[in-house]
């Protein structure tokens, strides 16, 4: 704008962690997919889906993002798209075009998300999760329900490479990814990097899980993840436990 001040526009690459749309490998049979910008009430995210392979050849597909041809072709190289995760109330948007390409794979969602007209709109529904892991991913995959008042997650650790994937429970975005207004926001709910936790809001609604929510947050220390991934910023790939733990501290 002539002779007024004008915000600096942040490109895609430089608001995602490119390169987009492609599976990254993180450790054995793990991956992460890259995607966004992720729009949420007019503000730009970047977005991650997390993907573990079982021993069968099967894959979990985990907060799916949206789906490409390429990013299908890569996937297929992997093995076979046979499970797709919604982990809690807000990631299951993309679920419906995976379904519509991949209609025998099987919807798991957090406990709840049935029950939102939208979802269930959208979305076939197969199976809820839980703290006990299907029998397709046992002894491989392990999954705890953290809950909190009116909402709840899903967290899936893989055991051989000690990978813990969580979703919204921890936010790290980093400032210079950011617009001006966002990165204010961000840091007045706590959830901007080094040090990000989830939003303000959320962790009010966690705390009033009580004691429940405080045993799975424990639980999700002591397995002691050597990474912690999740779908907002930059995520733990070092020092896992002890950042989880920092990052978790609210709720322990």
């Amino acid at each position: 704008m002539a002779g007024g001040f004008e915000l600096p526009v942040l490109t895609m690459d430089a608001i995602t962690y490119p390169p987009l749309d492609t599976p990254k490998q993180v450790a054995e049979d793990v991956w992460v997919v890259d995607s966004g910008p992720h729009e949420v009430a007019g503000l730009s995210l970047p977005v991650r889906m997390s993907v573990f392979r079982l021993t069968s050849g099967d894959l979990i597909l985990i907060s799916p993002t949206r789906l490409t041809e390429q990013l299908v072709t890569s996937l297929k190289e992997l093995g076979t798209i046979r499970h797709l995760v919604a982990p809690n109330l807000a990631h299951w948007s993309y679920i419906s075009a995976w379904q519509a390409g991949f209609p025998r794979a099987i919807c798991w969602v957090a406990p709840n998300l049935r029950r939102r007209p939208s979802a269930k709109a959208k979305l076939r529904i197969d199976h809820e999760l839980s703290d006990a892991p299907p029998a397709a991913w046992r002894g491989e995959v392990d999954t705890v329900a953290v809950r909190g008042l009116g909402l709840a997650e899903i967290a899936l650790f893989h055991s051989a490479s000690r990978t813990l994937v969580l979703t919204d429970l921890i936010v790290n975005l980093e400032r210079d990814k950011l617009s001006a207004p966002l990165a204010f926001g961000a840091g007045l709910m706590g959830s901007l990097a080094p040090s990000g936790k989830a939003p303000i809001y959320t962790r009010f609604l966690m705390r009033l899980g009580g004691k429940k929510a405080a045993g799975a947050a424990r639980r999700l220390v002591a397995l002691q993840p050597e990474r912690v991934i999740f779908a907002h910023g930059t995520w733990f790939q070092s020092d896992a436990t002890g950042r989880l733990r920092d990052a978790l501290s609210w709720l322990l």
